[in-house]
């Protein structure tokens, strides 16, 4: 089983100032997964934090960091199905009076439908998502 890495892990990493190789190399310690990924609507919350960098030296490491990192980690997909399945578990989510906002739960069902556990420091909302394994970090 592999390990899809929440944005929320990518983005405290580059705040503490974590390598990208560091980050995969105490996650793959912490969590024992060979095979980590990062589903692709991920790649969209830390662009966006370039964009909203208040200094462009912020903005010229972000961009840096986010280079190490598309070079570094697999993008999964989000498929037909796993849209499918999605609208399943946010109706799911709905009854029980409880929305999941959309970017976590296409993360979530990307890691779900691919048969891989989700690194998060947002289990609040991945939490909600049956079946989805969290990796504790």
């Amino acid at each position: 089983m592999g390990l899809i890495l929440d944005s929320s892990v990518l983005i405290q990493a580059e705040r503490g100032a974590e390598t990208v190789s560091g980050l995969l190399r105490r996650i793959k310690m912490s969590t024992g997964h060979k095979m980590i990924a990062m589903s692709a609507i991920s790649v969209i919350e830390p662009g966006h934090g370039i964009w909203r960098a208040d200094t462009a030296e912020r903005a010229e490491r972000r961009s840096l960091y986010l280079r190490e990192v598309y070079a570094a980690i697999r993008v999964e997909p989000f498929t037909q199905g796993d849209g499918r399945a999605g609208g399943t578990d946010q109706r799911g989510g709905k009854k029980k009076s409880k929305v999941i906002p959309f970017a976590d739960l296409q993360i979530g069902v990307t890691a779900l439908e691919s048969g891989y556990e989700i690194a998060t420091y947002n289990q609040r909302h991945f939490g909600m998502i049956p079946g989805l394994v969290i990796a504790l970090l």
